[in-house]
């Protein structure tokens, strides 16, 4: 057992930002399931959007963010987080984060030398998609890595903070005792030392990225696979928007890489061209060309990539100065220079590969999720900023604001809970527990149908030696389900798809012995075999979850497109999936909201009174 003030799981950006501008006085413990350079704010390249420079204005970065979403960004936190760009990539210069500056004609030091001390007025900027001018602060072409460097050493440094790697999270602590729920902690699996450890604390912040690793071009590293919105969903909180997974354009299309080529390098004149013609196709599609929000490129290069038959097309950057890209992209020249490619002399092979969620846990602005003492921020967690579809480099200013946003409202969520400790009586108790915890709200939502049944979760306690699976078995289940996932979930959509891919996935939870009840507490002395059953299930039951998101959206919108629906509906609503204790509640009560008797019954299309007969077993 261990105890700790303010508990957050995961290390990245928003995880090291929320630990870094939270007061001193309190004990901090941030969990990285493996080394800390493995999330994906260590690989971010281009860099963080923020309103800088005098020509630009907030409102100008708001409408900008509100046309990529599509319709679906909420427009109050856009404006919140939006709002406070400024302050939070002046908060990173103060870091020491080494953010490249503007050229000073009276500076003899090279463009690129990178300095510490900066105001944002000093850094240079560039443009990135979807942007109408240049507002990107970067560090380099690998801004994330210079960032994540920086925060680093402050946390290590800081004597409230203990920094635990390879302590990977498994479910969240609720006080189901107590009719104030509130979450006290999470079950961890210690890696280092092969055992199971319970962390008590006063408040979790939930940090722990996305879920890239569903499919098999990736960005993301291994470890997003999305365990903290299965986490949150189990513990309580509402998941929305889960079928809008962005897709990086420009991801390098050698053997299984996932390094991605910067938008950065579209933003300072790259061209997108067939690799047989040698012909721009970008400007027979949108009039911004190469710098159209990220869904409209991307379909734009699966398109040509279906045509073509190669499994790329090419970004020629050959016509830009060679100084000029050996300078202003040193790690993407000298990636690529190592693997063969001049990038000076020669185009470089791209193709679409998952890139960001961006879905997740329901939050506001302020990381407050749905259940008590439990905030959420980075890509696990749904603000409405991106809508269904991320406007370029949104993602890292994101993870700062809602970090210190979070840092500001947890001292004072712990005051009122001590407040509320001292209350005997819960009818007063409850009234005062409201005015500490408002759970966010949403407008617009579409309710996503999913059955309350038992195999939707798996319990580590039912597990015996007929149960057990190697290794090697259950990755080569999760290989299969990257390929489907990329081939069904990817940038296009069908319900026939759809449904085939729910089939599957429950003949692999009926095949492995997966589905069985609910997971209440897990054991001390979790084996192995026993975690790599629970890891497998879980991303069978998010896979699930993702797909019903994607079959019950009736239209195509931004990141989500459905051959057989492909017109924007009229009205744009938020896919939301309730918390599993609510199923739960609908299940037993016979609600048609969810429950067991949905599982045989057919999804109507109001627009179009389709009927499609699903199988949704999960």
């Amino acid at each position: 057992m261990v105890q700790t003030d303010v508990l957050i799981i995961g290390a990245g950006l928003a995880g090291l930002s929320t630990a870094l501008a939270l007061p001193k006085s309190l004990n901090i413990t941030v969990l990285s399931k493996a080394a800390l350079e493995i999330c994906s704010s260590h690989y971010a390249q281009g860099g963080i959007a923020a309103s800088l420079d005098k020509e630009d204005s907030v409102a100008d970065h708001i409408a900008d963010t509100l046309i990529a979403g599509a319709g679906l960004c909420d427009a109050n936190n856009t404006s919140s987080i939006l709002s406070a760009g400024q302050q939070a990539v002046q908060w990173l210069c103060e870091q020491g984060v080494p953010f490249t500056q503007i050229p000073q004609e009276d500076n003899t030091k090279p463009f690129t030398e990178l300095q510490t001390e900066l105001q944002t007025a000093d850094l240079h900027l560039t443009k990135e998609g979807g942007h109408g001018c240049r507002r990107v602060a970067h560090a380099d072409d690998a801004t994330g890595r210079h960032i994540m460097e920086a925060l680093t050493i402050k946390a290590k440094n800081a004597a409230n903070i203990t920094i635990s790697p390879y302590h990977e999270a498994l479910s969240l602590l609720t006080n189901s005792a107590n009719p104030n729920k509130q979450c006290q902690g999470a079950q961890v699996f210690d890696h280092n030392n092969q055992r199971q450890l319970t962390f008590y604390s006063r408040a979790v912040v939930l940090a722990s990225g996305g879920m890239g690793q569903l499919f098999k071009r990736a960005s993301a590293p291994n470890v997003c696979v999305g365990d903290g919105v299965m986490m949150a969903w189990q513990a309580g909180c509402r998941l929305a928007n889960l079928e809008f997974i962005q897709f990086h354009p420009t991801g390098l299309a050698m053997a299984d890489s996932s390094f991605l080529i910067s938008e950065a390098l579209r933003g300072e004149g790259g061209r997108l061209t067939c690799p047989q013609s040698g012909k721009r196709f970008m400007l027979e599609i949108d009039e911004r060309a190469e710098l159209a929000p990220r869904d409209i490129v991307a379909r734009a290069i699966a398109e040509q990539i279906s045509n073509n038959g190669l499994g790329y097309v090419h970004l020629d950057v050959s016509h830009l100065p060679d100084q000029f890209l050996r300078e202003h992209f040193p790690q993407i020249y000298q990636t690529l220079f190592n693997l063969g490619i001049d990038m000076t002399r020669e185009p470089i092979p791209v193709a679409p590969t998952a890139h960001y969620s961006c879905g997740g846990v329901v939050t506001d602005a302020n990381g407050v999720t749905d259940v008590t003492g439990l905030y959420a921020a980075g890509e696990v967690a749904y603000t409405g900023l991106h809508g269904a579809n991320r406007l370029a480099s949104n993602s890292l200013l994101e993870c700062v604001v809602v970090g210190r946003n979070i840092a500001a409202d947890l001292p004072r969520y712990l005051k009122a809970l001590e407040n509320l400790n001292h209350v005997t009586s819960y009818d007063h108790s409850d009234l005062l527990a409201t005015a500490i915890w408002t759970a966010p709200t949403l407008k617009d939502i579409q309710t996503i149908k999913l059955p309350s049944s038992p195999t939707i979760l798996f319990n580590l306690s039912h597990c015996d030696d007929t149960d057990i699976i190697t290794h090697d078995y259950a990755g080569k289940i999760v290989t299969e389900l990257k390929v489907l996932m990329t081939s069904y979930m990817g940038i296009t959509r069908n319900a026939e798809s759809l449904e085939q891919m729910l089939i599957q996935i429950q003949q692999w939870l009926e095949k492995t012995r997966l589905n069985q009840s609910s997971m209440s507490t897990l054991d001390s002395t979790i084996t192995a075999n026993e975690l790599t059953l629970f890891q497998l299930a879980r991303q069978l039951q998010l896979a699930t979850l993702v797909i019903q998101s994607a079959y019950q959206r009736y239209e195509s919108r931004g990141g989500h497109y459905r051959q057989d629906y492909p017109h924007l509906a009229s009205t744009p609503q938020t896919s939301v999936i309730a918390p599993l204790s609510k199923l739960r509640e609908a299940d037993k009560t016979g609600s048609k909201e969810g429950g067991i008797d949905w599982l045989l019954q057919p999804i109507i299309d109001d627009t179009e009174a389709r009927v499609v007969n699903t199988v949704a077993n999960i």
